[in-house]
């Protein structure tokens, strides 16, 4: 295996939570699965059952945590938890919807909507240009250790949000116009620290979860 080996991450976001089906900002707040959410684990791990994986990585947030642990569990592997890979940090916003938040800080969700780069949340809120940093750096981390290998990485919406951009060179403050389906499989492969996508809203395996709960 030499140096530049590609290495394939499967990179996922975790299933749906609570907070997510009533649009609640969760950011570092940890928050379980719910029953929707562990269902799309259940579905993904089946999806993936004849996928190769050489290890798994999961943020340390329980919602990511418990995506993951199904699917290394069902290969014998040890789930590495890695806290680089967490949502955005959003501060005193946590646990409020952005209809709630528009009514009290106005110029704050302004600068939210605007994607103003170097905005972060009052108490202690991460800017976009930390968050994209951190999740890049985590993300060539993970694909250095695994040189060659296929990695299954299960994280949050807004580091997706920014793994795309870098694989696509889509600008930071440039609008979304792709989706970040709760467990949904995401390809990247990164050689010599370049990340390129291969695939991107891999979902099929969620269209039982979603017709079992009538939405």
């Amino acid at each position: 295996m030499t140096q530049d080996s590609p290495t394939l991450l499967l990179c996922i976001r975790h299933g749906e939570t609570e907070w997510n089906a009533v649009r609640r900002i969760q950011g570092q707040t940890d928050i379980d699965l719910n029953a929707r959410g562990l269902a799309q684990a259940a579905a993904l791990a089946q999806a993936l059952a004849g996928q190769t994986l050489d290890a798994v990585y999961s943020s340390d947030l329980r919602r990511a945590r418990n995506t993951a642990e199904p699917l290394a569990r069902a290969r014998g592997l040890s789930l590495c938890l890695e806290p680089a890979l967490r949502e955005r940090a959003f501060g005193s916003f946590e646990g409020r919807s952005f209809t709630e938040l528009e009514v009290v800080h106005a110029q704050d969700c302004e600068r939210w909507r605007r994607r103003d780069p170097d905005w972060g949340a009052p108490g202690g809120g991460e800017s976009l240009f930390a968050l994209r940093e951190r999740v890049h750096g985590a993300l060539l981390s993970i694909a250095r250790r695994h040189r060659g290998q296929t990695v299954a990485v299960v994280t949050h919406g807004g580091a997706l949000d920014c793994l795309y951009r870098i694989a696509t060179g889509q600008d930071m403050l440039a609008p979304r116009t792709w989706e970040l389906r709760n467990a949904a499989i995401n390809r990247l492969l990164v050689s010599d620290d370049h990340v390129g996508l291969v695939g991107w809203n891999d979902c099929g395996h969620l269209d039982e979860v979603l017709d079992e709960s009538g939405a």
